[in-house]
């Protein structure tokens, strides 16, 4: 044991030592002692437990009982660990992947290669990612957005779901922020260098970095959680504590504290730790999880201009990459279009929202999806942000899959252990006619068809499209909307789909293709509605049943259409056609001079006339289509 002198080994706020001799692989643990009086100043010092450095380059848990640290008497050898790393093998500075005309696919590390079908060497781990990186070549997606991988608390589970033998299996429940989860590694003394050997084979490959990050909670709960780092460090200043009673913790999260971000000590900390993260583990950008929380100041109130955000956009190595905010928290601060701060893109639950609705056939509802289709200038444009800015979604790892939105209209959690409470029961979505497993092909096709039909849309708007992975492929999850604990096969990647909805998977291919050749649906501007130079139409005209002649307030809103002019010489215009109506609509198309329209894609025809690539398609005869019922139809407009 190392005893630490005030007089040597404290600068204001900061104790430090520095141990020669020290190898990588060597594992140590703090103890603080202080002032006892948490009802007085909130402090909540524990001389018994050992604490695991927050600032810790890696960690084990080998040890680690949760349990045993949320009971202030036990003194045992129970606490995670820090691990003395080597630095990572870092090739130099990057350069930054934005999100122009990205496609962002959404994944968890350990569920994407864990199933037995994943055929990886080290499965579930960053290595093993790895291995998976041809697919996602072949798949077109320009980002990887990785579920929490710093490290967390696996354990950090209700009684009732640890009863089952679940554990945390999302990762939202960070304990060290500057470390790899130990989990996902094959040596944890050498996270930071396996991790970094993962960033640089997607760069390799062409593919960006996203990091799912938490810092609006930790792992260490309420006044009842464990002591892991903060509680028995700074608990004070750390986390938003009740002025009343400063035993007790403010919680805006759902999870039992809330991080006090805008504390001047707390944001530096998490400023300099995204740095860390970028410039020597190679991430291209962030998305943060509840990031409302950001926006509270000392007494949990919403603040105009919190000081977090700003800092965030302002740090010379943070203003370079994306920085993606759920701009709600789970006390009811919602700031989708208004999260503070200028270089902010945002999760739009208002697309997912309005789309999922649309699609299942709720009339009233064209206009908003014009907008939210066009890039939601209605949210973004007045305060100077742009499409990009919008991070469009139908389904994410927080919600029904894909392929369950359209086989469920309710939740299915029962396997989580909490009778079925958990999870949200507002889903929008529809079964098709059928709840869950089925064998009626009626069914099955409209399912495969309504699945289509939302991935159509969601690559066919402006905007930055976000895909969950396994969606490509229907993977469903039994119907369980929060497979928060469910590491196992109702979570993980299937890897038998891959071939059984092969058919899925070629179209998602295609389609992400179409998206990625249409400058015309990546630039990141607003629609204006004038004509494009040398091409003789509106860079954007919305039709309804009849052209130019938009649903707005007609009782035929289930039906939309829109024309997009081509911006590149070479680039074809594209009309779209969403008939989420019961009937078939013959629709008249457009005319524009010197070109004819070529089919790309009709959800309602039996693949692979589904989606057809440029060199296959022929050009059409007829001066209009017949748009089936339920149905997404995409046409190119070429010489």
């Amino acid at each position: 044991m190392i005893e630490l002198s005030p007089a040597e080994n404290r600068t204001f706020f900061f104790w430090h030592v520095f141990v020669e001799g020290l190898r990588p692989g060597v594992c140590y643990t703090w103890r603080v002692d202080g002032p006892a009086d948490t009802q007085r100043d909130g402090g909540s010092f524990n001389p018994r437990k050992e604490l695991v450095d927050p600032w810790a380059r890696a960690v084990t848990d080998a040890l680690w009982d949760r349990r045993r640290a949320a009971d202030p008497l036990d003194a045992g050898h129970a606490s995670f660990r820090a691990v003395v790393a080597g630095p990572p093998q870092v090739r130099g500075p990057i350069a930054p992947r934005g999100l122009d005309g990205a496609i962002v696919y959404e994944l968890h590390v350990g569920g994407f290669t864990r199933h037995p079908a994943s055929g990886v060497k080290h499965p579930g781990t960053f290595a093993g990612l790895i291995e998976k990186i041809p697919y996602l070549r072949e798949l077109g997606v320009t980002h990887v957005e990785l579920l929490p991988v710093m490290a967390f608390d696996e354990q950090d589970v209700p009684a009732s779901v640890a009863a089952r033998g679940l554990r945390n299996f999302w990762g939202y429940s960070t304990h060290s922020f500057y470390s790899p989860h130990p989990r996902y590694c094959v040596d944890p003394a050498h996270a930071g260098r396996e991790f970094r050997s993962l960033t640089d084979a997607l760069h390799d490959a062409g593919i960006g970095v996203l990091l799912d990050v938490a810092f609006n909670h930790t792992a260490e709960g309420g006044a009842g959680g464990p002591m892991i780092n903060f509680k028995g460090i700074a608990n004070d200043v750390v986390y938003h504590l009740d002025p009343a009673d400063r035993r007790r913790y403010r919680d805006f999260t759902g999870c039992g504290n809330t991080v006090n971000c805008n504390h001047p000590l707390v944001t530096a900390f998490i400023v300099q730790c995204l740095e860390y993260w970028v410039e020597a583990l190679g991430v291209d950008g962030f998305r943060f999880d509840l990031a409302s929380v950001f926006a509270r100041g000392p007494g949990g109130e919403p603040m105009t201009d919190p000081p977090l955000p700003w800092a965030i956009e302002s740090s010379h190595v943070l203003s370079r990459v994306p920085l993606i905010a759920e701009a709600w928290d789970a006390a009811g601060l919602y700031q989708v279009g208004t999260f503070p701060g200028m270089a902010w893109a945002e999760w739009n639950g208002r697309y997912r929202d309005v789309l999922r609705r649309f699609v299942r056939g709720d009339s009233g509802l064209a206009g908003e999806l014009a907008a939210r289709i066009a890039g939601s200038a209605d949210l973004y444009a007045d305060d100077g942000r742009l499409p990009g800015n919008s991070v469009n979604f139908v389904t994410c790892h927080d919600g029904f899959t894909l392929y369950d939105l359209v086989s469920h209209d309710r939740k299915h959690n029962e396997a989580n252990g909490e009778d079925n409470r958990d999870g949200t029961d507002d889903n929008a979505s529809w079964n098709c006619g059928a709840e869950g497993e089925t064998s009626d092909p009626a069914v099955l096709a409209l399912r495969q068809r309504q699945a289509k039909n939302f991935m159509a849309i969601l690559m066919l708007s402006r905007g930055v499209p976000m895909m969950l992975a396994g969606d490509e492929v229907l993977r469903t999850q039994g119907g369980n909307n929060n497979a928060w604990c469910q590491d196992n096969a109702r979570a993980w990647f299937d890897w038998t789909l891959a071939d059984t909805n092969r058919d899925m998977l070629r179209f998602t291919r295609t389609l992400i293709a179409l998206r990625r050749r249409h400058a015309c649906l990546t630039v990141n501007r607003f629609f204006d509605g004038k004509p494009v130079p040398g091409r003789g139409i509106a860079d954007i005209a919305w039709h309804g049943v009849r052209l130019d002649a938009p649903p707005w307030d007609s009782g035929e809103d289930r039906f939309l259409r829109f024309t997009i002019a081509g911006r590149a010489p070479d680039e074809a215009d594209l009309h779209v056609i969403c008939n989420m109506s019961d009937r078939t609509v013959e629709a008249a198309l457009p005319s524009i001079s010197g070109r004819r329209w070529h089919l790309a894609l009709d959800t309602s025809q039996v693949p692979p006339a589904d989606i057809v690539p440029p060199d296959q398609q022929r050009p059409l005869s007829a001066t209009g289509y017949s748009a089936s019922p339920r149905s997404v139809i995409a046409l190119e407009a070429r010489a």
